[in-house]
């Protein structure tokens, strides 16, 4: 593999995570609600979007901004700054096989979802709010506002609700995107006449963002459902909602809002690859010149 080996701040990834978080967030929503629409029916990405922005306001679009830009600099800062940091411990100076990435990004992925579990409940929550009745709308102020109000309202227990396909989501998601960008990006080096550059990184990271969506679909519907539940479904499994969806809605439930999805995913991947890949040159670029002066 021809990752880089040298280490860079831990705060990087989820730096580029906050700003990608801001571009696709509408199509993070349109898919928060599609995968929360039950039946066989399902609205298309773009009728769904003019929808929300007919009946509820063009802003609308932006509901839960607060709660994902949190949730981006916990989750993301954790998987990503972790994965870094185990590839090149497992590694020990050597280039990681895939096997040692998957051991990384599986490990980071776990302890990302843990620590972004709340505002990824008060994130979904937000984003489902607009198409709930008047009186069962939540109608938090802001992404603070939810988190304690769930804790104060329903216990503290309530912000990890999800919290078993939340991490299986972010092993998944972290394991699928960052292995696969890394390996892309490597075979691209490899059998490629592509160099280093701003064309690889949006290449390799379009690639991993199509093999993220499709991995993480059916793990990322069935923890919406069980975020966004009321109450009274508040016991609701995993392997209860597994069940009922393919009873109920068949195969393809599972893949709902895959469209939106990837729309969203593969730019996000590519800004936050593409920012990153930046912060780190930007980063080596700075250290260099600190080894120089330090010569002279």
């Amino acid at each position: 593999m021809s990752t880089t080996k040298r280490t860079t701040p831990f705060y990087f990834g989820g730096a580029s995570s906050c700003i990608a978080a801001m571009v696709v967030h509408p199509f993070d929503l349109t898919k928060v609600r599609l995968q929360n629409t039950k039946g066989a029916g399902n609205q298309g990405m773009f009728a769904t979007m003019i929808k929300i922005a007919r009946t509820e306001g063009a802003l609308q679009l932006y509901a839960g901004l607060s709660a994902s830009i949190l949730r981006q600099a916990t989750y993301s800062t954790v998987r990503f700054g972790m994965y870094e940091k185990i590839k090149h411990q497992v590694a020990k100076g050597q280039d990681p096989t895939v096997w040692q990435l998957l051991i990384a990004s599986s490990t980071a992925g776990a302890l990302g979802g843990f620590c972004g579990n709340p505002f990824d409940v008060v994130n979904a929550r937000m984003q489902n709010d607009g198409q709930l009745p008047l009186q069962q709308r939540r109608n938090y102020k802001h992404a603070v506002d939810g988190f304690v109000r769930i804790a104060r309202e329903e216990g503290a227990a309530s912000l990890f609700r999800g919290l078993g396909p939340n991490m299986n989501r972010a092993i998944l998601m972290t394991s699928s995107q960052c292995v696969s960008y890394d390996t892309f990006k490597d075979l691209l080096l490899r059998y490629s006449p592509l160099q280093d550059g701003l064309i690889l990184h949006f290449t390799s990271s379009t690639l991993a963002g199509l093999v993220a969506t499709t991995v993480c679909s059916p793990v990322d519907v069935i923890k919406t459902r069980i975020m966004t539940a009321g109450s009274s479904d508040r016991k609701m499994s995993s392997l209860t909602i597994m069940s009922s969806m393919y009873r109920n809605e068949g195969l393809a439930s599972f893949f709902k809002g895959w469209t939106p999805a990837f729309i969203r995913l593969a730019p996000q991947t590519i800004i936050t690859f593409v920012v990153l890949e930046q912060f780190k040159k930007w980063h080596a670029s700075w250290n260099d010149r600190q080894l120089l002066v330090a010569k002279i």
